[in-house]
């Protein structure tokens, strides 16, 4: 088992382990540590833990130390400072006449580098917008292109639901989504009822995507015919939720009816691998 403290920073919600190094660390607190940025500030989203070796990529960085109140007042300075840093790089981008657009700028924590992150179509050649930065900044110039994704992340956004973007509340990693799982739980496929702020399909299509899957194989495919214990009919829809399905009956005297029934009152046919079929019950 390895000992560490988690960190959070400032551009994610995702929590980095760090080697608390004999120091005691709560939630809440502020740490100054080392990254593959440089020198970064951080704060504590758990305090010192045990976890599994198999949950540490080795090596573990220390934590250099418990932030002081010198370091919150240069974090805060640093903060203040993003406004200027983006309209230099903003007008200079104007300047060079690039296709790209400036999303965010940061001085790393000892403010020996700034860190530009911009988003563009296709490959830049940014490297007399550097030289020109680096001469504005008096500092050293690192531009990082980000996607549509990490754009919102960083700037912020309301979803259709009324809350702030997934990405930005929790989400570390970003799963793989489709536009079969949209499918699979009948929704619009309207890209714009479907897509997220960031243009691509959201994120949260996944979250019971696993349930609905399940379900979807329990149910009878549109059109086909179904059995339900008042004769046979046609099947026009699912409910996921409900777990029940509509079905068009035919009467006797020639006209139709629309009922829904639970799904373990039907009876129906149901593709095999192979082409071939056979008659189940519907919780099979």
């Amino acid at each position: 088992m390895a000992i560490v403290v988690g960190i959070k920073f400032r551009t994610g919600q995702k929590v980095y382990y760090f080697d608390p190094a004999g120091e005691e660390f709560k939630e809440g607190d502020s740490a100054i540590l080392e990254t593959a940025r440089g020198i970064e500030y951080g704060k504590v989203a758990f305090g010192n833990r045990e976890v599994d070796d198999k949950e540490v990529v080795p090596p573990l960085k220390p934590v250099i130390r418990k932030a002081t109140p010198k370091d919150d007042e240069q974090h805060r300075r640093n903060i203040a400072d993003r406004e200027r840093l983006m309209d230099g790089a903003i007008k200079r981008v104007a300047a060079h006449e690039l296709p790209m657009k400036i999303v965010d700028a940061e001085y790393t924590f000892d403010r020996s580098k700034v860190i530009i992150y911009f988003t563009a179509e296709n490959r830049i050649d940014f490297r007399e917008l550097v030289k020109d930065l680096a001469a504005l900044f008096r500092v050293r110039i690192e531009l990082r292109q980000i996607y549509e994704r990490d754009d919102i992340k960083l700037r912020g956004a309301l979803a259709s639901c009324g809350r702030p973007c997934c990405c930005i509340t929790h989400l570390q990693n970003y799963d793989k989504v489709s536009i079969k799982m949209a499918k699979v739980q009948g929704l619009s496929l309207n890209p714009g009822k479907i897509s997220g702020c960031c243009g691509k399909l959201m994120c949260c299509l996944r979250y019971e995507n696993d349930y609905y899957q399940e379900t979807f194989k329990k149910m009878p495919k549109i059109n086909s015919t179904v059995t339900t214990p008042e004769g046979e009919g046609t099947a026009t829809a699912h409910n996921m939720l409900k777990q029940t399905v509509r079905v068009r009956l035919n009467k006797g005297d020639g006209s139709t009816e629309i009922k829904d029934f639970p799904l373990e009152e039907l009876r129906f046919r149901k593709a095999q691998q192979g082409g071939g079929k056979k008659e189940e019950e519907a919780e099979e």
